[in-house]
């Protein structure tokens, strides 16, 4: 036996976590394994016009790390095309959920629903399931209940994109991070006693919180140090509009060109911004540094 849900999951929210949540509880109650049916990649990337500009609050391995911190036992990835978005809901339950996975309890958010029958209710959805042996199981919506504000997905791509950390937090239930690899830069940074590490996404759909300036907890390997992050077009020092992300590490000074770097953006201090001169961005990035060790020391639970 098997409770599962289904869907994308991005962020692995709050709202994600009651329906997550209640398949664990169920498995554990059942004797049952508990299941996640998901996609990748995103099924707007590929069918609808915005996929240039859409952009992912988690990749897919986060997205499974997170799930499995949840306690779900089993996470099954499928290739999501415009073959795949021509099922049916029942081709989808006999092949993947009864076939292919032998779901016995579906559970679903108060919205979820599969396969392309575009009017199709979520109560017709559930007789469909009856019939291929499947128990449906109907989480109500998870409302944020100090703003009243049901928490999504998109809420969250929307509170970033406006850097809105705080929101963006509480919404995911934990702080929004980026992980990459330390590329050369122009090595400026160094030469005002500021020096940055330049960062490449691995996904390069993953979001990007507005440009600006933040303070951040950057991941090194094992070890765990302040910092503050810049993104952005770096307009004091650059003509070009290719956005770029720079982490500055307070108290540490290795050569990490090729290592990975986490950064997990904590709060926001303030706009990006043109100085006349470098002495004025050296000043301001001292204050910038102050400010962020005062944060992050006196919130932190690092």
């Amino acid at each position: 036996m098997v409770v599962a849900a289904t869907g994308f999951f991005d962020g692995v929210h709050r709202g994600h976590r009651s329906v997550l949540n209640r398949v664990s509880t169920l498995a554990k109650e059942q004797g049952a394994l508990s299941a996640v049916v998901t996609f990748w990649p995103h099924p707007r990337a590929v069918l609808q016009q915005d996929a240039a500009k859409f952009r992912l609050l988690t990749t897919l391995e986060e997205k499974k790390a997170l799930l499995h911190a949840l306690g779900i036992d089993h996470v099954h990835v499928l290739t999501f095309n415009k073959e795949f978005a021509k099922q049916s809901t029942a081709q989808f339950f006999s092949k993947y959920l009864k076939d292919q996975f032998n779901v016995s309890t579906l559970v679903a958010g108060y919205d979820h629903r599969v396969g392309n029958d575009i009017n199709q209710t979520q109560q017709e959805m559930f007789e469909i399931a009856r019939k291929y042996g499947i128990n449906p199981i109907r989480v109500e919506e998870f409302e944020n209940t100090e703003e009243h504000v049901i928490i999504s997905s998109t809420k969250i791509r929307e509170a970033l994109c406006s850097g809105n950390l705080e929101v963006a937090a509480h919404m995911l239930g934990y702080n929004y991070n980026l992980k990459g690899v330390v590329v050369e830069g122009n090595k400026l940074g160094r030469t005002m006693g500021f020096p940055t590490a330049n960062i490449k996404l691995y996904e390069p759909l993953k979001l990007l919180p507005a440009n600006g300036v933040y303070a951040v907890w950057v991941e090194r390997g094992t070890s765990l140090y302040k910092g503050i992050a810049n993104i952005g077009t770096r307009p004091t020092v650059s003509q070009s509009n290719e956005q770029s992300i720079e982490v500055h590490i307070m108290d540490f000074d290795e050569d990490i060109y090729g290592l990975p770097l986490k950064v997990e953006f904590a709060f926001r201090l303030r706009d990006e911004q043109k100085f006349s001169s470098l002495d004025f961005l050296k000043e301001q990035l001292s204050r910038d540094k102050a400010r962020a060790e005062s944060l992050l020391i006196f919130n932190g639970q690092k």
